[in-house]
């Protein structure tokens, strides 16, 4: 059966899918390019969405299409953990040689983004022999039991899904447009320590270097070094979870490059197999050692024609010089919407870095959040034909995840797009 326009899919997608996976756009993709997609209907829109951050390399970018092809034609499927294949070694050892520091490091690979925070948690577990770990308030890790224990937001994630694991505890995130410093969130953590579980039960600190669904708040280097302090004194190990912030999107292959210290694990997924389900864990030798044969792992884990997407997807990073474009659009993005603040008082905050940029509206001179305005500029976008995603605690937050390869006049459309409807917005609310 099929259905040549976007009302007849929405009625199937209604009758034959549950609501509870939520759906943005009530049109059906036919076909992408690079930064542009099209509906069943021939509709042109441009993606500033790239999949939740999937697509830092664009949609079908030739070379990993021809990539994907060349191992379509060898095998599909064995199972790395039955009958092993050189691809996933290598690809290991591409991913050891470009993560952050020197020291000896393994890596394994897996399905999902919440694959990999599942598996780290295991792994700090096992290493440490301990059952507890600390999150942060306004970070996301996954839909998993695990992954929902761990996120520190409660809608729409965790609504009727409890009870979840325990010895999971959140500290609130540093925040200063919310008025969160990083001595506060740190002073949290040791109240954690005086009233929760001691030190010595923590397995692992896990956090985003820039939150993601959170609202992208970047982490001020003063708590990350803090962090590492407080690991390196409890014997805890910290997880930077890189599932959004990685390959190139914050102008850095990884985004704990822009710290001087390091994570003792690091998770990985999204871009990283440019739209092929693939994530993984790098980090320390000795604790990615620490489970046993067969701990780790899993039917799909490190699919060949993932693998195969994942060494093009570095190798074009490289070629293209992703991590530069990265930073010379974000800046793009940034001065323009700075620009607007006069016109638009409801912008209470541009940031971000590299191409990892947010605006958070607020009603205007407060810091109440306004995720009704941030829904009608998205709106308004979206009637245009730009493709915007909301986050934030609040719904407050517009993020920008526009591919890296993006052509020019593709990105100059969208940000004139974006400025009308910001304006439009502005102006309907007075």
């Amino acid at each position: 059966m099929t259905s040549s326009n976007n009302a007849g899919l929405q009625v199937r997608k209604n009758a034959a899918t549950p609501r509870g996976v939520g759906v943005m756009c009530d049109f059906y993709a036919a076909r992408a390019e690079n930064s542009e997609l099209w509906d069943v209907e021939g509709r042109r829109f441009i993606d500033f969405a790239a999949g939740i951050a999937v697509c830092n390399t664009g949609h079908r970018h030739p070379k990993i299409v021809e990539a994907i092809r060349t191992q379509l034609d060898q095998f599909m499927h064995t199972a790395y953990q039955i009958v092993p294949y050189e691809s996933y070694v290598a690809l290991a050892e591409k991913i050891v040689a470009c993560s952050p520091g020197n020291h000896p490091k393994k890596a394994a690979f897996f399905t999902t983004g919440a694959e990999a925070v599942e598996n780290a948690v295991k792994i700090a577990r096992a290493a440490t022999g301990r059952p507890g770990v600390i999150a942060f308030t306004g970070g996301f890790h996954g839909r998993t039991l695990m992954g929902m224990a761990l996120t520190g937001k409660v809608a729409p994630y965790k609504i009727g899904f409890g009870p979840f694991p325990s010895d999971v505890f959140h500290a609130p995130f540093p925040n200063p447009l919310h008025g969160v410093t990083t001595r506060d969130a740190l002073r949290a953590i040791e109240n954690l320590f005086k009233s929760d579980i001691e030190a010595a039960r923590v397995a692992a600190i896990i956090f985003e270097p820039v939150q993601g669904e959170g609202g992208f708040y970047q982490a001020p280097p003063d708590f990350v070094r803090a962090l590492r302090k407080l690991c390196d004194e409890h014997g805890i190990v910290l997880i930077a979870d890189e599932v959004q912030t990685g390959f190139a999107r914050t102008g850095k292959l990884f985004a704990m490059q822009h710290y001087d210290v390091l994570p003792d694990l690091t998770t990985i997924a999204k871009s990283l197999a440019g739209g092929m389900p693939l994530s993984g864990v790098v980090g320390r030798a000795e604790l990615m050692d620490a489970a046993a044969p067969g701990g780790l792992g899993g039917t799909y884990a490190g699919n060949p024609l993932a693998v195969a997407s994942a060494h093009a997807v570095l190798d074009i990073i490289e070629d293209e010089k992703l991590c530069d474009r990265a930073v010379m659009l974000g800046n793009r993005l940034k001065a323009r919407l700075e620009a607007l603040k006069s016109r638009v008082p409801h912008i209470a905050e541009v940031r971000g870095p590299g191409g990892m940029v947010a605006v958070e509206f607020c009603k205007p001179g407060t810091t109440t959040g306004d995720g009704e305005f941030a829904k009608a500029v998205q709106k308004r976008a979206l009637e245009r034909g730009l493709l915007l995603l909301i986050c934030g605690v609040y719904g407050n937050v517009i993020r920008f995840l526009f591919p890296l390869t993006i052509q020019e006049t593709v990105f100059d459309e969208a940000l004139a797009i974006v400025e009308d409807a910001l304006l439009e917005t502005a102006g309907a609310s007075k």
